[in-house]
């Protein structure tokens, strides 16, 4: 009774510190999430399996919580009842496909790691273990992508112990001869530390401060300049007339973070801004669900919330370069990045305001998200966050 009591104790407990190390903001612990799937095959009933995709989801997404009480100002309760449910999706697709005929998991764990990457189970598609391809192979590209999803299913099969060997070995090798990913030349990502403030106070001096900014790095040899998300604040006729002419005379490109707001929504974007003037180059694929997207309104004739542009602009020209943009919350989960891939961008431009993710690893774990994408797909690296 004791050894049938300790298996499960196992596993839970071990889902738990997958999840907590696995995503942790460390980019060389991503690895650690390839536990998840051993765990799960080795689940005796579909309500283990169902507990121990519940505690790992639980333990990388943490941070949401304490994430969401800072946002609203408020007790910790919201942000519990929000982290449950983003759950969700994740423990019914490893709960539902989960068999205890072993020749038949395979198929079954590819089935769920593809669901959980793209929408509708991919919109909450956190801390999916495929992130970790680019610490595994960084530079393979798809070939990359192919070999960790082979990895993957091959940790649910009865040879996982020498698959997990041989990754282990990769993530050593990858480990002992890490490289950051590169930079495009001239270009440069500021990151801010403004707090809730930024793209609220839309005063006069806080444009001056944030060209000042701009001014600042041009003098030390940028070209390019990325802003965080929202650093604009509301996109209107007067913000863009005010920055065009403080770029007169300049070569410089601004890409900026801004907020579009019509009767019927808004849309979170990404806006260039030069010396000849200015245009909206990206609207978010994917807001955060809840805060800022919320579908829901439209059942009850109700305007309001960010747009969810889905599978628009993957990839966007700015200052003569092919840009993928992540913005937030779509560096968390799997579909934006592979999509912008398809493009064959020139290089990825992830920012966020992460000023409500204080005291979390959320800003962390974004980061090293998007510079795991980077160095599988090797690609330039630009990030700009306000914290």
């Amino acid at each position: 009774m004791r050894r049938e009591q300790l298996q499960p104790t196992a596993l839970i407990t071990v889902s738990i510190v997958a999840g907590t190390v696995g995503w942790s903001g460390q980019v060389l612990l991503l690895p650690v999430a390839f536990a998840f799937p051993v765990l799960w095959a080795l689940s005796r009933t579909r309500r283990m399996a169902a507990v121990v995709s519940t505690g790992y989801f639980l333990a990388a997404s943490r941070g949401l919580p304490q994430g969401v009480a800072n946002f609203y100002s408020s007790d910790l309760w919201p942000g519990l009842l929000l982290w449950l449910c983003a759950s969700t999706g994740f423990v019914i697709v490893h709960t539902v496909l989960w068999t205890k005929k072993a020749g038949a998991r395979p198929c079954r764990y590819l089935l769920a790691a593809v669901l959980m990457a793209i929408p509708p189970f991919g919109i909450t598609g956190w801390a999916h273990p495929v992130t970790a391809a680019g610490v595994l192979f960084p530079g393979w590209g798809w070939w990359g992508l192919v070999a960790v999803t082979a990895g993957l299913v091959g940790l649910v099969t009865r040879m996982w112990p020498a698959v997990a060997i041989v990754l282990a070995g990769f993530w050593i090798w990858s480990a002992t001869t890490w490289d950051e990913p590169k930079l495009l030349e001239s270009w440069q990502g500021v990151d801010l530390e403004m707090g809730a403030s930024l793209g609220r106070d839309a005063s006069m001096q806080r444009h001056r401060d944030l060209i000042a900014t701009v001014t600042d790095r041009k003098a030390g040899g940028a070209r390019t300049v990325v802003l965080p998300e929202s650093s604009l604040g509301f996109w209107t006729p007067t913000v863009e007339r005010l920055w065009v002419k403080a770029l007169q005379g300049s070569d410089v490109t601004v890409i900026a973070g801004a907020t579009v707001i019509d009767a019927g929504g808004y849309d979170n974007v990404l806006v260039a801004l030069s010396r000849n003037g200015a245009r909206v180059i990206y609207r978010e694929r994917m807001p955060v669900p809840g805060s800022m997207w919320q579908p829901w309104r439209a059942l009850f004739s109700q305007s309001g919330g960010a747009r969810a542009h889905f599978f628009a602009n993957p990839a966007v020209a700015a200052a003569d370069a092919q840009v993928a943009p992540l913005i937030c919350y779509e560096q968390l989960i799997v579909w934006p990045v592979l999509q912008s891939m398809l493009q064959e961008p020139d290089t990825i431009v992830a920012v966020g305001n992460g000023w409500w993710t204080n005291g979390t690893s959320i800003v962390a774990i974004q980061r090293a998200n998007a510079e795991a994408w980077a160095r599988l797909f090797d690609k330039p690296l630009l990030i700009s966050f306000n914290t």
